[in-house]
């Protein structure tokens, strides 16, 4: 399957229902951790993978399980977006890109949750520390 590429326009038209997601994933996660930390606490460390075991305790097979399927969830949204062309970057800060083109190459428009719009974009192998600012021409030509 070829990658979507966003225009400026449709990347911040999605916007709305990014962060929506990704507000949802960063309170799931800290869910997530939390119950790890509880699991911890009733099993002495942190599990390499949260498994059921035949000889697990009530409480904690009920930790495990809440865990399972919190994780499952957590998951499924983060796929959810990707299906949308949403490429995900860290997702512990909520940052993602969009594949977009400038002069015929493909580059990431970059976003991070809590910003307003889209306003960076970077080439493919630049990363976040490589943001640019979308100003000028650069922003013109990714308007369409």
């Amino acid at each position: 399957m070829s990658q979507r590429h966003f225009t400026l326009e449709e990347a911040n038209a999605a916007l709305p229902r990014v962060r929506a997601v990704v507000a949802k994933q960063i309170e799931r996660r800290g869910a997530i951790e939390r119950q790890l930390a509880r699991l911890a606490e009733k099993t002495g460390s942190y599990p390499e993978a949260v498994v059921e075991r035949p000889d697990d305790s009530d409480d904690v097979r009920a930790i495990k399980q809440d865990l399972i399927a919190r994780i499952q969830e957590y998951q499924r949204s983060w796929n959810d977006l990707e299906d949308l062309g949403v490429v995900i970057k860290d997702p512990r800060t909520g940052l993602v890109d969009f594949h977009s083109r400038v002069d015929g190459r493909t580059v990431f428009l970059c976003w991070r949750f809590g910003e307003d719009a889209i306003t960076h974009y970077h080439e493919l192998d630049a990363g976040f520390a490589g943001r640019k600012p979308l100003a000028g021409a650069v922003r013109a030509r990714l308007l369409n």
